[in-house]
């Protein structure tokens, strides 16, 4: 397995940050409730995750729609 040069990055990621991502009508900002280290289902999709590549379960401020998301998808952000 080939070392992954986000890890740093990835490992600033905590249940309770403040995060933004991407959505179809622009960026959005909301708090991460989970952190999935295994495979998992969330609104009838089928998400994979791992330690080393885990997924979010986030929660948008302005809608306080929930999502799951790569780690990669998220930035974090300063409260």
């Amino acid at each position: 397995m080939r070392p992954n040069p986000y890890r740093e990055v990835m490992s600033d990621l905590s249940v309770g940050d403040r995060v933004s991502w991407d959505t179809s009508q622009g960026r959005t900002h909301g708090r991460i409730l989970e952190r999935k280290v295994k495979d998992f289902e969330f609104a009838n999709q089928k998400f994979t995750a791992s330690s080393a590549e885990p997924a979010f379960i986030v929660q948008s401020e302005k809608t306080d729609a929930k999502a799951a998301h790569k780690w990669s998808a998220l930035r974090k952000l300063k409260d």
